[in-house]
């Protein structure tokens, strides 16, 4: 049973999202505000974690900033409508995902059970075939799904769940266009619906972690119109 954290200060949505999540399986532990949940990760982590942005105390960015630094377990972000600024610094920052308010407790259900099933795939818990057991090097990148583990001419690199499926999706063949669709049904289920900004987000936050360890960095192109490809010379 996984463990889902729910942080918003919003009672009624603690209340009908736990109810929801509990209905479907899940174990879930509510907080009010940021302070309160980042004094229960540190005595235990979850296996993933749904913030809501503006909360008392500490907001939803200081909280990811704060899980950041010892964890890459995935994390939802919740938003308001019109915060289309805090849903790319959220992504920037580590979030592997966002569902705006007013939102779909079934579409949310279904975004933190790709994310789990995704974690738990680069874990080793699930294997879906011997060919992504191997580890995977193209030029300066080595890629390691079994340990979540990429590096790049010799560096390490660390990425969240859906920033390494990206990765992963591009450099397995190197010079072929992958379109923000086929990007799409790597990163999410076939069911959860993202426009073409959260998989642009993504890249461009992809490539920053990439450029912190070579400033050079340029192996992942854009085909404006078309998608990117990665490119290994």
């Amino acid at each position: 049973m996984s463990k889902i954290a729910l942080v918003d200060d919003d009672r009624n949505i603690l209340t009908s999202v736990s109810m929801t999540l509990e209905a479907e399986g899940f174990e879930v532990e509510t907080y009010h505000d940021g302070q309160a949940a980042l004094d229960a990760f540190n005595k235990k982590l979850p296996d993933m974690a749904v913030l809501d942005i503006k909360m008392p105390r500490m907001d939803g960015m200081d909280l990811l900033q704060r899980i950041r630094q010892k964890t890459k377990m995935p994390v939802i972000f919740l938003t308001s409508k019109d915060d289309e600024i805090d849903e790319v610094l959220g992504l920037r920052m580590g979030a592997d995902d966002y569902v705006k308010k007013p939102f779909s407790q079934r579409l949310l259900v279904e975004r933190i059970r790709a994310l789990l099933r995704r974690q738990n795939a680069q874990a080793g818990e699930i294997v879906a075939d011997s060919e992504e057991t191997n580890v995977m090097e193209r030029g300066e990148l080595r890629m390691d799904p079994i340990r979540h583990a990429v590096s790049w001419k010799g560096s390490d690199v660390s990425l969240t769940v859906t920033e390494f499926l990206l990765l992963q999706a591009l450099a397995q063949r190197p010079g072929f266009v992958k379109s923000r669709d086929q990007l799409t049904g790597v990163a999410y289920a076939d069911q959860v619906y993202v426009d073409d900004r959260t998989i642009d987000s993504h890249i461009k936050r992809l490539r920053k972690k990439m450029r912190t360890v070579d400033d050079e960095f340029s192996a992942i192109e854009t085909l404006y119109g078309i998608g990117y490809r990665y490119n290994e010379d």
